[in-house]
C-alpha cells in the first residue's frame, strides 16, 4: 500500500485513507479535509512549504493522524521489527488520546506490505509489547522519560509535546501559526536502525544529523 496519492483524491468516492470518510462527514467538511491531505502530499513530495494548515474543516489532530499514516510509508524498519511476515503494523498512542476515532478511521483497512495497520492505546510504557510508531500525547506527565524507555526497540517515536519535555523523540509535530510542522532528529532514528526517507526529511527541520550521513 502506497501513501495517499493525488490521483486518489480525484476518485468519485471516499477511500479508506481519508479521516472521517467512514463517519458520514458532510461534503463541505470532507472537502476541506481532502485539501489538507493534498497539501500534505505536496509537502512530502517537496513541492510545498514545510507546513500543513489545520483549519476549521481539517482539525489539528485530523492532520496529525494523516501524518502518522504517511510515516508508515516513508520510514524503513529493520527486518526484525515484525515477528512474522503478516504481523500487524502497530501505531500506539501513549497517554490521553487526542485523536478520538480519527486515527482509527485513517488506517482502517490499510496495510504496509502484508502488515495490517492497527491502533493500540497505552496508559503507561509498561503496557507496550510490540509497537512500530508510538505517538506520545501532549500533557503526559511522564512524557520526558518515554524515548529513553523505548530506545533500542525499533519504535519510531512521535510527539507534539513541548520540546523541553521530549529529548530524544524522533519526530516532533510542532504547531506554528495554526500550521503543523515536522522537526526530525535523524540521529535518534538512526540509533534505533530506522531509516527516514529523504522525501520526508526534505521539508522538515532537521535537529540531528550524523556527520557521515
Amino acid at each position: 500500500m502506497d501513501a495517499v496519492r493525488p490521483d486518489r483524491l480525484a476518485d468519485s468516492g471516499p477511500g479508506p485513507c481519508w479521516p472521517g470518510a467512514r463517519a458520514g462527514r458532510s461534503a463541505r467538511s470532507l472537502g476541506g479535509l481532502l485539501c489538507a491531505i493534498a497539501f500534505l502530499l505536496l509537502l512530502l513530495a517537496g513541492n510545498a512549504s514545510p507546513a500543513v494548515a489545520a483549519d476549521s474543516s481539517a482539525s489539528e489532530y485530523q492532520v496529525k493522524a494523516v501524518f502518522l499514516f504517511n510515516f508508515t510509508q516513508f520510514v524503513e524498519w529493520p527486518a526484525d521489527a515484525f515477528p512474522d511476515p503478516e504481523a500487524p503494523f502497530v501505531i500506539g498512542v501513549l497517554g490521553k488520546d487526542p485523536f478520538g476515532s480519527q486515527l482509527d478511521e485513517v488506517v482502517r483497512g490499510e496495510h504496509v506490505d502484508r502488515h495490517r495497520l492497527v491502533i493500540e492505546r497505552y496508559a503507561s510504557v509498561s503496557q507496550i509489547q510490540r509497537c512500530n510508531i508510538l505517538f506520545i500525547a501532549r500533557g503526559d506527565t511522564a512524557a520526558h522519560s518515554v524515548p529513553a524507555a523505548v530506545k533500542g526497540r525499533g519504535i519510531l517515536t512521535v510527539s507534539d509535546a513541548d520540546e523541553a519535555d521530549m529529548k530524544g523523540v524522533m519526530i516532533r509535530l510542532v504547531m506554528r501559526n495554526s500550521r503543523v510542522r515536522m522537526r526530525i532528529d535523524v540521529d535518534a532514528a538512526k540509533a534505533d536502525n530506522l531509516t527516514i526517507s529523504s522525501k520526508l526529511l526534505r521539508p522538515a527541520e532537521i535537529v540531528g544529523r550524523d556527520p557521515g550521513g
